[in-house]
């Protein structure tokens, strides 16, 4: 049988006298769309970092299709076809839209580092195929118009959408977005959405760490509750929507799975 994208298995992790991720597990099959869900606090970016490497765990396993990788370099991280967004846009200065974009490409490409200084024929052709791919995704989400604007320049929403197609840039075989639809209009969430599910068609493993449920509940495949650090419940969208559990965490706060 084909190994799952993603196989976190009783994973820990304690902050001081804070245990922030409380004996996880879970599967993400391959080709699927996943969402990571639950109240503020309850663990969701920490798992995303443990999962990167970004923390190391104190307990627990991380297998990428199939391969084991808490302690793994960033290197095997990227090998492995991992690639993830965080909460807050990060553009890169002094770049264009479409430059932001072009540079998620940056670890396919064959042009050797001497050829592309000198401007050979190869060097521009790669350079055009790129900026052909960039601007597709560009048109995809909306922001063709901006291809030139200052990356820094565009409103936070426009910001995010970059960061995502940038990622898709890449080429993941497993593409990790933490709150992707954080700052978007109503607009720019259906773009993001149609955006997350033509993705999943393509093949590429989501995992999405969310709180626009609307969204959630219209795109993901399967859903993960965490409260407290731990997981309380797994399942389509329509199950969770009803789970006593899920609603008993979410009392009291904003957002939460209606």
């Amino acid at each position: 049988m084909t190994a799952p994208a993603l196989e976190v298995k009783d994973l820990i992790k304690t902050f001081g006298g804070l245990r922030a991720v409380d004996a996880v597990s879970f599967e993400i099959v391959e080709g699927s769309l996943s969402a990571l869900i639950g109240p503020n606090g309850s663990g969701k970016t920490t798992l995303f970092n443990l999962v990167t490497n970004l923390y190391r765990a104190d307990a627990g396993e991380v297998r990428l299709f199939g391969q084991e990788m808490v302690g793994a370099g960033d290197w095997r991280i990227a090998a492995a076809g991992v690639v993830r967004t965080f909460q807050t846009a990060r553009a890169f200065p002094g770049m264009t839209a479409l430059e932001n974009v072009m540079a998620g490409a940056h670890r396919h490409v064959g042009t050797p580092t001497w050829r592309q200084m000198l401007w050979l024929a190869g060097a521009r052709e790669e350079e055009r195929a790129l900026a052909r791919q960039a601007e597709a995704l560009l048109d995809l989400v909306g922001l063709a118009e901006f291809r030139d604007t200052a990356a820094t320049d565009l409103p936070m929403g426009a910001q995010k959408l970059l960061e995502v197609v940038r990622a898709l840039m890449a080429r993941p075989r497993l593409l990790l977005l933490d709150e992707p639809a954080a700052g978007l209009n109503d607009g720019e969430t259906a773009e993001l959405a149609l955006l997350l599910r033509a993705v999943r068609d393509s093949g590429v493993t989501l995992l999405v760490v969310e709180h626009n449920m609307s969204l959630v509940m219209g795109v993901a495949d399967e859903v993960i509750v965490l409260d407290a650090g731990a997981v309380i419940a797994r399942g389509r969208p329509a199950e969770i929507q009803r789970d006593p559990r899920v609603i008993e965490a979410y009392i009291g706060q904003a957002g939460g799975p209606h």
